[in-house]
């Protein structure tokens, strides 16, 4: 064990820098984040992104909700022009031309030779006019509940990468913070070592501590490049730094459960349904007759003067059983099959919602738990094996041992509370007010 002479005398060995006075106790806080200021000036160039800004950016042109709004507008072209008329026919030709005897081939030697042009017009019902433009109005609809969807899954995936973000800076700070501070004790170990009074072993076992912060680190990296990645999808900045405050943990669950019967989902499927009952006021149309006129102009020779004829047509809708019929039956029944595919949708949204729910009181409660209660007993653990040591009753890398359990507990918490703020984050986004 080393002693407080042999620590002393190792101390007068060093560099000022690295003497134990220097090496101070670490107060550990949680969301500390010493070094973002130093990030945010280092990459202000448009690279600082806060929360808002992540969902901002989001909601503004991306390629996935640009596509949507074009399908939207397509969508809204074509309904206006759902319940027109179709376009007349204009026909043309020779009447009555005589093929045999004195006329043959003579376009006016008889009275019923004509030449003759003519417009016709198709005239669908009334009820295929209008069931035409509900199926068209609910493919509007059914586009922008689409979009709808598309913007609540990007707003998630944004706030989500930045929350990530935001907990990757700030662990990786907490991290290297920490092994500045551990690293300063690596001299005293060693000189202790030297002058022989602490066994070459010890040496080794604070350089293992000192490894289990940094592949921490190396895995936070990796966790802050991915979320850069996540957020520069949204936002044409590269390595963002996210700046400011974190989304609140807190939520109204019951505010949110109200939301659910406006959720995009929900939306969607009452979408589909209404196209499905449109489907069915179509395929009655059909049942009822159509209508037809047209008027033609026959020039004929002028001894017998020209002719104008005006006819009317209507459809005759009768064979229904081999024809409508099924058809309204097809209709009805996928109708049928969007209200059962709805109150499913309806169902398994209560249910995730109700999971997500747990979830977040989950990553709360275990946040809660480690801030309040492990987060107190670590540190009283540390700060008594560092008076043990200033007494000669304790090992330095008993010290460092505490210390770096401090660290880890401390990045542990860290992680639980992104977990807890990133629950919390989808939640608002996915079924309430943050959502578009």
């Amino acid at each position: 064990m080393l002693s407080a002479r042999s620590i002393d005398r190792a101390r007068r060995s060093l560099p000022r820098s690295a003497c134990f006075e220097r090496v101070r106790i670490m107060d550990w806080r949680i969301g500390w984040v010493p070094l973002a200021a130093l990030l945010a000036a280092q990459t202000a160039q448009a690279q600082s992104v806060g929360y808002e800004d992540a969902l901002a950016a989001a909601r503004g042109e991306q390629p996935v909700l640009e596509a949507g709004a074009l399908r939207v507008q397509s969508r809204r072209e074509a309904a206006e022009a759902a319940d027109e008329l179709p376009d007349p026919r204009v026909r043309g030709g020779i009447m009555n031309l005589p093929v045999t005897g004195s006329a043959a081939f003579e376009l006016d030697q008889q009275l019923p030779t004509q030449v003759a042009i003519g417009v016709e017009q198709e005239i669908p019902n009334l009820a295929r006019r209008r069931a035409r433009f509900g199926v068209a109005s609910s493919e509007v609809r059914l586009a922008e509940a689409r979009l709808g969807m598309a913007e609540r899954e990007v707003l998630a995936d944004a706030g989500t990468a930045w929350v990530r973000l935001h907990y990757a800076q700030a662990r990786l700070d907490l991290a290297r913070a920490a092994l500045v501070e551990l690293r300063a004790f690596v001299p005293v170990a060693n000189s202790a070592v030297a002058s022989g009074s602490a066994r070459p072993a010890e040496s080794l076992a604070i350089r293992r501590e000192l490894l289990g912060i940094e592949d921490a680190a190396t895995s936070i990296e990796a966790e802050r490049e991915t979320a850069q990645a996540q957020i520069s999808r949204y936002m044409p900045i590269e390595n963002p730094v996210a700046l400011g405050a974190p989304p609140s943990v807190s939520l109204d669950p019951e505010q949110l459960r109200f939301e659910l019967t406006s959720n995009p989902e929900l939306l969607l499927a009452d979408a589909e349904s209404r196209r499905a009952e449109a489907g069915i006021d179509l395929a009655r149309a059909e049942k009822r007759p159509d209508f037809g006129v047209s008027v033609t102009y026959g020039r004929r020779n002028p001894d017998f003067g020209d002719a104008v004829s005006v006819m009317g047509s209507i459809t005759l809708p009768i064979f229904t059983d081999r024809r409508q019929n099924p058809r309204i039956a097809a209709a009805e029944a996928d109708a049928a099959a969007a209200l059962a595919e709805r109150e499913d949708r309806l169902r398994a949204l209560r249910a995730r919602f109700e999971a997500d729910l747990a979830s977040w009181r989950s990553a709360a409660r275990q946040w809660e738990r480690a801030r309040d209660e492990l987060l107190p007993l670590a540190r009283d653990r540390a700060d008594l094996e560092t008076a043990s040591f200033a007494a000669g009753r304790a090992d330095l890398v008993d010290v460092i041992a505490a210390k770096a359990a401090l660290v880890l507990l401390e990045l542990e918490i860290l992680g639980r509370e992104q977990a807890a703020v990133e629950a919390a984050a989808t939640l608002r986004l996915t079924y309430g007010e943050d959502r578009p």
